[in-house]
């Protein structure tokens, strides 16, 4: 049986995009827009009809996309215009970032800003000529529609083509000089000059400044609305006050953490975030739920518990994980990448609640939890610019929760009874019609997502979490690897899709040696290595830095270096942080080079700049140290040795390796086969035994996990 949305499965009424497996693509397959995906037959399409092409770019839990097709896309008036004058063609930025990173490159450059839907017109050797986000039907508030701006681009390209093949081709240089990513000449260190550790020092301190400067005090967070989380910040500003001391740099990251629980960009209900706040407040959010976001939030608040012992992140960092298993598992080992922000049309629908449902199903204690949620006849949320509708209430907490003064109830009775309402809460909701999932299994979302598990697995004493850390790692490997060590980017209903992007080899890797240091399998970190291989010989950049695309890789109008650290941390910092933790758990110098020359590279291009580069200065934290190597000899599930790893675990170490030299000798030889400095480390007296080396000096063996840890924190 044909399932939908196979090619066999097309009518008149389906276009070119019922084939496809993107859910984003399918949602525009009945369309009367006669969609294209991206490919070589729009492209000859269009040179032979002598046609530019209309190209949208967007995802399936966008709210303006959803926006701009139902407005758009859905008219026949519009559709029209669209297939006489173009060849259209739609791309879903999550499967192709290659193709958006290049295209969203042109709009920042030609319009000044970006974001989704993105809208290029472009010739049919895909150069453009024009560039917008979100286009109305109409013209509105002086933002020019398509049905003006279709017969404007039309008539350009029929009568004044040389105009537009000028400007296609000034975009097109300017995108190549921005895309080369180059150190400035004034900021290029040789290599081990004397003065490196003091440059790469003075970058932490004004990264650490700059955020200073642009921290919310009240509110948490940095700059204004809209706000988003920025995780990689917290990651830097933990490391910056373990380095320094500077109590600030703390207080900057609880700040935040505390204030994103408890606002409405916090599912209280269902828990896990929503992509962004659009206040500063942390109040309405961008409803959304993104796999990458869960996943990095959940790494912020275990080492924000590492680091302070406060049980609510721990508690945190435990919902957010149970929303992931929960609604984002795909029953095959790997994760979805996202919930829509829309249902029923409307934004935000599935999560708000009008005072007198709420009343109803929270039941005998509905007085109490309103005013615990905040929750009001009229909406909390009145004249909110977000422009929600009328007695709509977001759940979030005000006041301080953990003062039970207000509610007049002991702490523990108060949430005994907050958990049976948000129970009854959720327990109505799932008879809502549910937001639209994104089934696609991204390699370099699954990566973060390994990442986070493992980490909580062994920082919280979890080994659920690690369980479903390997079987993602188990089923990305097996579905999404391919000949001669490749990866996929893409899987969706069986069918991997798409080469291998940076992000997807970096990301990755990242998850493979957080997984191997908390199961201490050797094979994955034999994947990890393995990987970080593929990605030196396919994506290094001759001039410095790595390509998002493989030396193969399909053909765009350029080769781009993605350096910045937006939404997620680009691969470039990632792959220096893998570098060098790589090279410490293996002892290969070879990878160390390599570490430092990347280093001084990325250096060169973000150093006037390094709050746009954040992720990259974690790495440069690695590799400046303080930093220790320990390797565990102990029978793995043994009770000493579990003491030792469970103590390592503990504490907010965040530039230390961790080795296991398990009793099984297989598992052992294999070990040594990757690692050259593991060599003769035993059991001492029959115990498990700690080798701790520190800033490449080792330490007298101990088995003591007490001692151990004073020797890795010294």
């Amino acid at each position: 049986m044909t399932e939908p949305g196979t090619p066999q499965d097309r009518s008149p009424r389906r276009n070119r995009l019922a084939g496809e497996h993107s859910p984003y693509l399918l949602q525009h397959a009945t369309n009367p827009v006669d969609w294209y995906p991206w490919g070589e037959e729009a492209f000859e399409q269009a040179r032979t009809q002598n046609k530019p092409i209309f190209l949208s770019v967007g995802y399936s839990s966008c709210h303006w996309c959803h926006v701009m097709a139902h407005e758009s896309f859905e008219d026949a008036e519009v559709a029209e215009l669209l297939n006489q004058s173009f060849v259209p063609v739609k791309v879903d930025r999550e499967e192709r970032p290659d193709i958006d990173n290049v295209y969203m490159s042109v709009c920042q450059m030609m319009t000044g800003s970006g974001g989704w839907p993105l809208t290029i017109i472009m010739t049919p050797e895909g150069r453009p000529f024009f560039a917008a986000t979100y286009v109305p039907k109409e013209n509105r508030f002086g933002r020019v529609g398509l049905l003006e701006l279709i017969p404007r681009v039309s008539e350009l390209w029929r009568k004044h083509r040389k105009k537009a093949l000028a400007l296609a081709a000034e975009v097109e240089a300017m995108l190549g000089r921005a895309s080369s990513a180059s150190p400035a000449t004034d900021a290029v260190i040789p290599s081990s000059t004397e003065h490196e550790r003091g440059l790469y020092s003075t970058m932490l301190d004004t990264a650490y400044v700059g955020l200073s400067e642009a921290f919310d005090e009240q509110h948490g967070g940095f700059g204004g609305p809209p706000k988003f989380p920025s995780p990689h910040n917290l990651f830097f500003l933990l490391r910056y006050w373990r380095r320094s001391g500077r109590p600030e740099a703390l207080a900057m990251v609880e700040r935040t953490l505390y204030e994103m629980r408890r606002g409405g960009i916090y599912d209280h209900v269902g828990f896990g975030f929503h992509r962004y706040s659009t206040d500063d407040r942390w109040l309405v959010p961008h409803f959304e739920k993104m796999l990458y976001d869960q996943a990095l939030l959940a790494v912020a608040y275990t080492e924000a518990f590492q680091a302070t012992r406060n049980p609510l992140y721990r508690r945190t960092t435990e919902e957010i994980l149970t929303y992931v298993l929960r609604d984002l598992a795909s029953g095959r080992g790997g994760f979805f990448s996202a919930e829509d922000a829309d249902s029923e049309g409307e934004e935000g629908r599935f999560y708000l609640w009008e005072a007198k449902e709420f009343r109803e199903a929270a039941g005998a204690d509905a007085a109490l939890a309103a005013g615990f949620f905040n929750v009001t006849e009229a909406g909390n949320v009145s004249g909110h610019p977000a422009g929600l509708p009328g007695g709509a209430n977001v759940l979030h907490l005000g006041g301080d929760r953990e003062d039970p003064a207000p509610w007049a109830v002991e702490p523990a009775e108060l949430e005994r009874r907050i958990e049976a309402v948000r129970r009854a809460l959720f327990a109505k909701r799932e008879g809502r019609v549910r937001p639209l999932r994104d089934h696609k299994v991204l390699t370099d979302w699954n990566g973060l997502a390994i990442v986070a598990l493992s980490f909580a697995a062994r920082a919280l004493g979890r080994p659920a979490y690690a369980g479903a850390a390997r079987r993602a790692a188990e089923f990305v490997l097996a579905n999404l690897g391919a000949d001669g060590g490749r990866l996929r980017h893409v899987w969706s209903e069986g069918e991997a899709a798409v080469g291998g992007c940076l992000d997807d080899y970096a990301f990755l890797v990242w998850g493979l040696v957080e997984l191997y240091q908390t199961v201490f399998d050797p094979c994955y970190l034999e994947a990890a290595l393995e990987l970080n291989q593929v990605m030196l010989e396919r994506f290094a950049a001759a001039d410095g830095g790595f390509y998002f695309t493989p030396d193969d890789g399909e053909k765009l109008l350029v080769r781009q270096k993605q350096v910045f650290d937006g939404a997620m941390p680009s691969g470039n910092s990632v792959a220096l942080v893998n570098l060098v933790r790589l090279a410490r758990l293996t002892g290969d110098s070879d990878l160390e080079t390599r570490a430092g020359t990347h280093a001084r590279w990325l250096y060169g291009v973000a150093h006037k700049t390094p709050l746009a580069h954040v992720h990259a200065l974690v790495g440069l934290d690695l590799a400046l140290g303080p930093s220790s190597e320990v390797i565990v000899a102990g029978d793995q599930g043994a009770e000493d040795t579990s003491a030792m790893l469970g103590a390592l675990g503990s504490v907010f170490l965040p530039n230390n390796v961790v080795l296991l030299i398990p009793g099984e000798p297989g598992a052992a030889a294999k070990l040594r086969s990757m690692v050259r400095y593991a060599g003769r480390q035993e059991r001492i007296g029959g115990k498990a035994t700690a080798y701790v080396c520190r800033n490449f000096a080792c330490e007298r063996p101990t088995a003591d996990p007490a001692k151990m840890l004073e020797l890795v924190t010294a």
